[in-house]
């Protein structure tokens, strides 16, 4: 009797015990246990930050913690950049980066990160499209009109976009080397500078985003004469696409994704990427998205690097081939 009391003793001391040790890993591994700290390269107001409030919101409803949306604009991402990498890679200081970011990767000279391996991809959190304008009161009702005005005349139309190195600039120097047309690039520093000028007919095309130009179609003051994606946009989806025009294989697909330094734990990426994956399958949130243009995307990781891969490889040999210099 004494020894079977012994045996069972034991065992009830065994299980206790690990039911000890197994309480504190669980809650060492549960992420995240205190706000999360989410750097953004754009200022206030923009797409990119609106697109990421909405999501943040949604991260801290369902994980139970708030992230914290902190604003580092400006020397194409480079500030934002240092800013997540200077955090510790355990899950708290997270960065978006866009395609921007590709583009940045080729066209400076001295870029102090490498998102490739510096950083490790979580999801996409949407894709949008560059939208083609001009005048409501241009003759230009088509991208075909304007085309056969740009190969009849050349060199007397010129196109709008923000400043040079810009994902919007680099659509126009692709545009217009798949067109095979002399095009003047004009660069401004604000998308309220290039609407002025479009309206004043001191330019005869824009190419932005739709949320940067909502108020001028919206007003009827420009007319949307295609987007950049190789399908119609979800968005605007009565506007025909560049290469419906004829310029086939024409893209630019633009995107907005939740990046972690390097060493983050998996763990913490699966966490996230699959909080991502259930919202942006919200209805609510594809509404608002879709409302600034962009349609809600996750994808897993490896899609995601794909992504970013792919497109550091196409605005290099589209900044190499119209030789714009190293910035």
């Amino acid at each position: 009797m004494f020894g079977t009391v012994t045996r069972r003793s034991l065992l009830a001391l065994a299980m206790a015990a690990g039911l000890g040790t197994s309480a504190p890993v669980q809650a060492q591994s549960a992420y995240p246990t205190r706000p999360v700290k989410v750097v953004v390269p754009f200022g206030a107001g923009g797409v990119a930050d609106i697109t990421i409030r909405i999501v943040s919101e949604k991260l801290s409803e369902k994980l139970g913690q708030r992230f914290i949306v902190e604003n580092m604009p400006g020397a194409g991402g480079i500030t934002a950049a240092r800013a997540a990498l200077s955090g510790a890679p355990d899950g708290y200081t997270l960065t978006m980066l866009t395609n921007g970011t590709a583009i940045s990767v080729p066209l400076f000279a001295n870029l102090p990160f490498n998102p490739q391996t510096d950083f490790v991809p979580i999801s996409t959190l949407g894709t949008f499209d560059f939208l083609f304008v001009v005048n409501a009161n241009s003759n230009f009702k088509s991208l075909k009109d304007l085309l056969q005005q740009a190969k009849d005349k050349p060199g007397t139309l010129n196109v709008a976009t923000v400043a040079v190195g810009s994902s919007q600039h680099l659509s126009s120097v692709l545009f217009r080397s798949e067109a095979k047309v002399d095009m003047v690039h004009v660069p401004f520093r604000s998308t309220p500078d290039a609407l002025v000028s479009l309206l004043r007919d001191d330019t005869h095309m824009l190419i932005d985003t739709q949320a940067a130009v909502k108020s001028g179609l919206e007003g009827k003051q420009v007319r949307a004469i295609a987007s950049s994606g190789p399908r119609r946009s979800a968005a605007m989806p009565d506007v025909p696409t560049v290469r419906e025009a004829g310029i086939e294989g024409f893209d630019v697909t633009s995107w907005n994704a939740l990046f972690a330094p390097k060493g983050t734990p998996q763990s913490v990426i699966d966490t996230l990427n699959k909080a991502l994956q259930d919202i942006l399958k919200a209805e609510d949130v594809k509404a608002r998205l879709l409302d600034l243009g962009i349609e809600a995307r996750s994808e897993t990781p490896a899609e995601l690097s794909e992504r970013l891969r792919s497109d550091i490889e196409k605005w290099r040999a589209v900044i190499e081939k119209a030789g714009i210099p190293k910035q």
